[in-house]
């Protein structure tokens, strides 16, 4: 299963209820490059944050659902996410960073991130 296809299983399996953001977010692959799959996570970040808008507004829900399944459905297929969805979400990647690999070269991604200093 390729990555792209790991986190729409991840996206659909969060929409439907049947695991939580966490458990996504814990599963998500490490150290991912993929423009897209950046964005994705980015994407269920922002779900998980909006869960109490979710509850209190049912055409909200439904946006947002039929938001991530379509996310979820580009990336099954193997397709780039569009360049505006990738473009909205990059000024979030500083607050919510992907995870890194749990090993030094892990830990010196995640060192240099807090130094704010590009790892080669």
């Amino acid at each position: 299963m390729s990555e792209r296809e790991k986190v729409a299983k991840l996206l659909r399996l969060v929409r439907i209820g049947q695991i939580s953001t966490r458990q996504a977010v814990l599963s998500y692959p490490r150290d991912v490059e993929d423009e897209s799959l950046i964005a994705a996570y980015h994407a269920l970040i922002h779900y998980e944050a909006d869960e109490d808008i979710r509850l209190r507004d049912q055409l909200y829900k439904e946006e947002q659902d039929e938001y991530l399944e379509f996310i979820a459905s580009v990336l099954d297929r193997g397709d780039d996410l569009p360049q505006n969805i990738i473009d909205n979400y990059k000024k979030f990647y500083n607050s919510a960073p992907i995870l890194h690999k749990n090993n030094f070269k892990g830990f010196l991604k995640s060192f240099w991130k807090s130094l704010n200093i590009k790892d080669k």
